[in-house]
């Protein structure tokens, strides 16, 4: 899926970054050998109903295919929209 926004990783602060208007929206992580862990996103509230954050999670699950990581997704954002496009089942570590 391609956004209205770049999703960028950034490594240093250990999450994947968007702005939107002015404002950052962000999915922290923890990287591990062969997997990502998906730890807490963050949407402004006057963001929030937009598909901001849907478009945040598509960006990190493409870069995360991207680099052949599998996905633990312990946010529960993340988990729901993974629940809600099964396209990205088979990058979800099914061992955490």
């Amino acid at each position: 899926m391609k956004g209205r926004h770049t999703v960028v990783d950034n490594h240093i602060e250990e999450r994947y970054e968007m702005e939107v208007g002015g404002d950052k929206v962000y999915i922290d992580y923890i990287k591990e050998p062969r997997r990502i862990r998906l730890t807490h996103t963050c949407v402004p509230a006057h963001l929030a109903g937009r598909g901001v954050g849907s478009e945040l999670v598509a960006g990190a699950l493409e870069d995360a295919r991207e680099k052949g990581l599998q996905v633990v997704p312990e946010c529960s954002f993340v988990a729901h929209y993974i629940a809600r496009h099964p396209e990205w089942a088979q990058i979800v570590c099914r061992e955490a």
